[in-house]
């Protein structure tokens, strides 16, 4: 057996032990650990890429493992999470509530897993996103879902949260989140490959200030730093265009 092969392959199984992990803590609510055990996931999930083409070994078993594993941690975890969201509130603001009852509303959250389901089989046949990506990626569009959950449960119940744990809101959102995963955006590389500024100054703005934003404004960053991700990219798309 090839040990190196495996390695690879390891990583892909650890990530996807995350994303189990991470399941059961959103079952419980325990949105801040299912975050930490997604994060954990996606560190796994860039490692197996990274020892795969380290050791020249990568193939199409990697491949299909890569995307059942993705398809755990940055999807059906983050469709979950909305699911749970969906729910509660449905919990808290409801005058009356009947456990006979049966609400279908929270199930849109799935739509999330649905995105991301066509998001992971059409990247697997799409050669234009081998050096750059089109559409957001599933791991940032978890971590935006997660990170979400997470600071609507931080918030204490205020006018503030009131807006925010809304389905007017939440269910927008779902839609939003599965549609840019597959939206045709093409989205700039965060592969840095050499120290030129000129190339990657773009790359380097979008990093200094994604650090600068999670030191002052912690989890509250996370859904920011992607959202300012995909409209950077998009004016960056436009320049090129009006470059032309």
């Amino acid at each position: 057996m090839n040990i190196k092969a495996q390695i690879p392959n390891l990583f892909t199984m650890l990530n996807l032990f995350c994303g189990c992990v991470a399941l059961v803590m959103v079952a419980e609510i325990q949105f801040e650990f299912a975050f930490y055990f997604v994060c954990l996931g996606i560190f796994f999930d860039f490692f197996d890429g990274f020892f795969a083409r380290k050791f020249n070994v990568a193939g199409p078993l990697g491949v299909q493992l890569d995307s059942l594993a993705d398809m755990v941690t940055s999807g059906v975890v983050p469709g979950y999470a909305m699911y749970q969201l969906l729910f509660n509130v449905q919990l808290l603001s409801a005058k009356s509530y009947s456990e006979n009852s049966i609400d279908i509303i929270p199930f849109i959250g799935f739509f999330i897993t649905l995105g991301a389901c066509y998001r992971l089989a059409k990247f697997n046949i799409d050669t234009r996103q081998s050096d750059s990506f089109i559409g957001l990626p599933t791991p940032a569009n978890a971590l935006f879902v997660m990170s979400i959950a997470l600071i609507i449960k931080g918030i204490p119940l205020t006018e503030l949260s009131s807006v925010l744990f809304d389905r007017r809101v939440l269910i927008p959102l779902t839609f939003l989140s599965a549609y840019i995963m597959n939206a045709e955006i093409p989205l700039f590389s965060l592969k840095i490959k050499d120290f030129s500024f000129a190339k990657y100054k773009l790359q380097i703005f979008f990093l200094a200030l994604s650090v600068l934003m999670l030191l002052f404004l912690q989890i509250l960053a996370v859904p920011l730093i992607i959202i300012m991700y995909v409209l950077l990219s998009i004016l960056d798309n436009q320049l090129k265009i009006t470059a032309k």
